[in-house]
């Protein structure tokens, strides 16, 4: 059995190895990101340090599934996690947990406790920074890679209304990501 500090690094060469180079979005800088955020996410939000383990090995395992399918990479994910986190000392109970965080990554998120609400903004943090434009590029050059038809018009209307529909769950991303958001939607409604 291998270490829990071990995970990180089996994960990220798993990702390196096994994802597409044209995923310039999902990859494993995505997940060493959404790894971080939950960390800040979760000290805001008081978790304690085992529910910290949790999460980060949520957030590395969360896109994982993109190694199998883009449309169901959540599920695939999971199976991932069953598969090899038992190799690192997690239990059965820490992997049904690490699984419904997972899965609260889902579009549209549908968290239902406090640790599926934080990987759940975690993922979507950067909608609430200076980065905003700039991560939803490669996501567009992504997209674009698998439908080469997708217009910048097209995604340009996909984003204002995911924006429009999307919330943050935790106080944290609430009070400190919702204000960049709502100017980068406003950016992208009136461009000018």
């Amino acid at each position: 059995m291998q270490s829990k500090q071990h995970l990180e690094e089996f994960v990220i060469n798993f990702l390196k190895t096994n994802l597409p180079p044209f995923y310039y979005y999902h990859n494993y800088e995505h997940s060493l990101y959404v790894m971080e955020k939950v960390v800040e996410i979760g000290q805001q939000e008081n978790c304690t340090a085992s529910e910290i383990e949790l999460l980060k090995a949520a957030a590395l395992w969360h896109d994982a599934g993109y190694i199998k399918s883009y449309a169901n990479h959540e599920a695939e994910g999971c199976v991932l996690a069953w598969k090899y986190l038992p190799g690192f000392g997690f239990g059965i109970a820490d992997i049904t947990t690490i699984c419904g965080m997972i899965m609260a990554t889902k579009i549209p998120q549908s968290p239902t406790n406090k640790l599926e609400e934080i990987i759940a903004d975690a993922d979507l943090e950067y909608l609430g920074t200076k980065e905003a434009a700039i991560k939803a590029h490669l996501f567009f050059k992504e997209l674009q890679h698998l439908d080469p038809s997708l217009t910048k018009a097209e995604w340009n209307k996909t984003q204002i209304s995911f924006l429009q529909n999307h919330h943050y769950f935790t106080a944290f991303c609430r009070q400190y990501k919702e204000p960049a958001k709502f100017e980068y939607l406003a950016h992208l409604i009136n461009p000018g």
